[in-house]
């Protein structure tokens, strides 16, 4: 079965269908999920808007941010079935931590089913990467575009979990979203050029912190 990737060029309908695919109100649950950074902010580790700067900016480009990124790319240009599932497999492997291993499973579980039934595709348990990648071949998004979006999801949600945790407000994590912005379009820009022999973390903290919370006593979020 040949999967192969194809390339597009941005239309309305593309933007709106990606807007709405990575809308607070797409039913994937990622408000319950911190990424590690509930157990950072516990620690000590994040405590005000600078240091959620760091760790945020360390998670993006040496973390999750640039794996999940080349993970999309590289299931959006899958050939054939049993090259997606390697690429699925290896996601799975790649994971750190058990609850990180549950933040992309269940999430990719959630966009397969609603995006399945709302655009009758087929998409069947997937990390929540892959999913994202195959659905945009599917439905021939921009692989560029979509891997933007993605991206902006991502920091949306960890700053709008910060905002839970710590004295930072509204207006702060807004600010914080636009400085960090223009370094996803790098960040998308290389896992669209390069393919999963870049993959590559380094954000040990992070690993840990997304460790320690499973043992965590008082909680908010699932991760």
């Amino acid at each position: 079965m040949d999967l192969g990737a194809r390339t597009a060029m941005p239309t309305e309908d593309h933007i709106l269908t990606l807007t709405q695919w990575f809308s607070p109100s797409y039913p994937v649950g990622a408000f319950a999920y911190s990424h590690g950074l509930e157990a950072a902010v516990e620690a000590g580790k994040v405590s005000d808007v600078q240091t959620l700067e760091g760790w945020l900016m360390d998670v993006l480009v040496h973390g999750a941010g640039q794996c999940d990124a080349l993970f999309l790319a590289a299931a959006n240009r899958a050939k054939i079935s049993h090259e997606l599932a390697e690429i699925d497999a290896t996601c799975r492997a790649f994971a750190p931590s058990k609850e990180r291993l549950m933040e992309t499973e269940l999430q990719g579980e959630a966009f397969c089913n609603v995006t399945a039934t709302v655009w009758a595709q087929h998409l069947v348990g997937l990390t929540y990467p892959v999913a994202v990648g195959r659905a945009a071949y599917l439905e021939q998004m921009p692989l560029s575009l979509t891997t933007r979006l993605y991206l902006h999801a991502f920091l949306s949600n960890l700053v709008t979990a910060a905002m839970r945790l710590l004295p930072v407000g509204q207006t702060e994590g807004q600010r914080l979203i636009k400085t960090l912005t223009p370094h996803l379009s790098a960040i998308a820009d290389r896992a669209v050029a390069g393919s999963l022999d870049d993959l590559s973390s380094t954000v040990f903290l992070g690993d840990i912190a997304s460790m320690k919370h499973e043992t965590q006593y008082s909680r908010m979020f699932r991760t």
